[in-house]
């Protein structure tokens, strides 16, 4: 394994354009908007995408594809990882990919649903490049094909492909049917079945060109700093999420999640107002305790006893169009437990489900009628090193077979307004509406 330093790209976007165009499989963790690194990838030796309740092994260049089984998908990917390699870099190989929430039902023990894409897909990948936005240092870490350090040395630039919308678009459920989900999710909160149940509506828009030309002005309209563009097996997934799920480094976890947001104003003074009162919302705070309690509880599953602790509650973050509510808790990783055994006990995310997360998973299986796919999976990278950095995959839609595919909701508690809780997943829905607007 090698470290090559290179000088910072002039634009991350056209380089990885560039190498899009070069080789298959392209993947990017994307943290130019709020991150400190980037990880760009491509032409992995294989993937192992799992669906229908098998895994298969799909070779990069040559070799068989092979069928694995009905067994643990992350049991299998663990398996391809294989024993630690030390790294000096946040990635030089190892997995990237995605962990969808139909996964996540498959590992709770519920039936998953069929969303038209795998239940996880994930590159293995010898190589990385790595930019450190903090101090625009650059790398060539892990294994590269041969010429790669000297081709990105001449700083290769290619612009993304146009796109265009090819009709309106649409979203369900409208306010009528999510007036009447709301009520049943209310008729489960008093009957005691929950405290906090996820409730989410899908947008979906026509569309023609080349995704990763969505995606760059998608991350003009998202700016999380969990971002990624996949093309991998069921892609290519587009993502600007702001939320953390899983970080393991040097055997310590974090997870940070958002419960609380508040759409943002114009107007700088209105701003901050609506900030403050987010900041001071009894209920946002109550929201979002329970869902910390959820993450304490899932946390300890993995991690040595007595390790898990919360140093940040209820801290205050603002992105392009929103204002969230994120907490934070972290926990030292039992000496027994590798990443995927992590992933494992916690998928999907406890902020994008409910409290209990079982149970509230069921209800919106019934209410919401429809597989959620990558939404409220996870994205992200284990890498060689044994270390993890997951995201929470909010804000993310899916580019393929001429549809942009995107899903926005909010956590319902028993004094939740309806007329609010719709607004808030209008106010998610912001950065899609805003991606159509740009060339509509």
């Amino acid at each position: 394994m090698t470290d090559i330093p290179l000088a910072f790209p002039r634009s991350a976007l056209m380089t990885f354009a560039a190498l899009r165009a070069r080789l298959p499989a392209p993947v990017w963790l994307d943290g130019a908007a709020g991150g400190r690194y980037s990880v760009m990838s491509a032409a992995p030796r294989g993937q192992l995408v799992s669906r229908h309740g098998r895994t298969h092994w799909q070779p990069g260049e040559g070799g068989d594809a092979r069928d694995l089984g009905p067994g643990d998908p992350l049991a299998l990917l663990d398996a391809q990882l294989g024993a630690p390699v030390a790294s000096s870099v946040p990635f030089a190989g190892g997995a990237i990919g995605y962990f969808s929430y139909e996964l996540g039902r498959r590992l709770q023990g519920q039936t998953p649903r069929d969303a038209g894409m795998p239940e996880m897909a994930v590159g293995l990948y010898d190589w990385a490049l790595v930019l450190d936005h903090r101090h625009r240092r650059a790398w060539l870490a892990g294994d590269p094909p041969a010429g790669l350090a000297a081709w990105l040395a001449d700083e290769p630039a290619r612009a993304p492909g146009a796109w265009w919308p090819t009709g309106a678009a649409s979203a369900r459920p409208d306010r009528a049917d999510y007036e009447q989900a709301f009520r049943r999710v209310h008729d489960y909160l008093h009957a005691g079945d929950c405290y906090q149940v996820n409730l989410a509506r899908r947008l979906q828009a026509p569309f023609d060109g080349d995704p990763l030309g969505v995606y760059a002005a998608f991350r003009e309209a998202a700016g999380g700093p969990f971002a990624a563009y996949l093309e991998l097996a069921g892609g290519p997934i587009l993502s600007g999420s702001p939320e953390r799920f899983l970080e393991l480094r040097d055997g310590w976890v974090k997870t940070a999640p958002i419960k609380g947001t508040r759409a943002r104003l114009a107007d700088p003074h209105a701003d901050a107002a609506r900030r403050d009162e987010l900041g001071a919302s009894a209920k946002d705070r109550a929201e979002n305790l329970m869902i910390v309690d959820l993450l304490r509880n899932d946390l300890g599953r993995a991690c040595r006893t007595g390790s898990v602790s919360v140093p940040r509650l209820f801290a205050l973050e603002s992105f392009v169009t929103v204002h969230h509510m994120v907490s934070t808790v972290v926990g030292r990783l039992r000496g027994d437990r590798t990443a995927t055994d992590l992933l494992r006990d916690c998928l999907p995310g406890g902020s994008i489900t409910g409290a209990p997360k079982y149970r509230a998973m069921e209800i919106i299986d019934e209410l919401e009628g429809e597989p959620r796919g990558i939404y409220c999976g996870s994205i992200g990278y284990i890498g060689r090193d044994g270390s993890m950095d997951t995201s929470i995959a909010i804000r993310t839609l899916t580019a393929r077979d001429g549809m942009l595919d995107y899903r926005a909701g909010g956590g319902l508690v028993a004094d939740s307004d309806c007329a609010a809780e719709f607004d808030e997943t209008e106010s998610k829905a912001a950065a899609f509406r805003r991606l159509l607007a740009v060339v509509g």
